[in-house]
């Protein structure tokens, strides 16, 4: 019997409001407890540094380590229609085939071939036609 008055009781603590009053103090004090502690923590962290402290950028305006080149397809090599190329046979080349020109492209060049690869959803074939 007596453990099933302890269950009763509890039972009406539960129902009063008690049970969920102490319930929410616990949990008002846990959440003050982990703001004070991330404050703690928050002012042993160094202060961001002030506009004069913050790097500045070279005399030239250029950004460090840019560069500004112009690319152009690095040219096949043709064979005589005996024998193939093997790899090992083409240029090497770290920049995906590519080669660097002091000259910018031409206007001509830039422009896409004219063939229309269509969009998505917009009808067309996407073969130029």
């Amino acid at each position: 019997m007596n453990t099933l008055s302890a269950e009763i009781l509890a039972a009406g603590v539960w129902q009063s409001g008690l049970g969920q009053v102490l319930g929410g103090l616990i949990l008002v004090a846990v959440l003050i407890a982990a703001f004070w502690f991330g404050y703690r923590i928050r002012t042993r962290e160094p202060r961001p540094p002030q506009p004069d402290e913050q790097p500045h950028r070279p005399d030239t305006g250029a950004i460090p380590g840019e560069m500004s080149e112009y690319r152009r397809p690095a040219e096949m090599p043709h064979t005589d229609g005996e024998h193939r190329l093997m790899p090992y046979q083409l240029k090497d080349s770290g920049t995906s085939g590519t080669e660097t020109s002091p000259d910018p492209p031409s206007e001509e060049k830039r422009k896409w071939g004219g063939i229309s690869s269509g969009g998505f959803g917009s009808g067309g074939t996407g073969h130029g036609d």
